[in-house]
């Protein structure tokens, strides 16, 4: 499975951002996908999760109110819908495939190559 993500940028405070990845490979719409994040210094963060189906979704307590997965499995696209956001908000973005939406940072299994997120005050 290959995994590319894109869509980052630089905004402002308070903008919004959709992320996308694009999967390819076998079986790839038979892994839940998710995204992470790593923002400089620190280590990396999970985000959300959805399941290979789209039916669930699991997100960090910490951006539940912000941030929306979704999935096209017709495009073999995950996308990473961001609103209202922070400077804090600052990092690279990664998605991955695991076999399922929970425990993500211990068991993804395929990695995109990231993409970076700036958000100016």
């Amino acid at each position: 499975v290959q995994l590319q993500a894109s869509g980052g940028g630089l905004v402002q405070a308070g903008g919004s951002l959709r992320l996308a990845c694009a999967a390819s490979g076998r079986f790839v719409n038979s892994y839940a996908m998710g995204w992470f994040r790593q923002a400089p210094g620190k280590g990396r963060e999970f985000i959300a999760g959805i399941s290979w189906r789209g039916d669930t979704t699991n997100y960090a307590s910490s951006v539940k109110d912000r941030f929306t997965i979704s999935r096209d499995n017709a495009n073999n696209t995950v996308f990473l819908q961001i609103h209202g956001l922070k400077p804090e908000d600052t990092a690279v973005y990664y998605c991955a495939a695991a076999p399922s939406p929970y425990r993500m940072h211990l068991t993804s299994r395929y990695w995109g190559q990231g993409t970076q997120v700036t958000v100016s005050s």
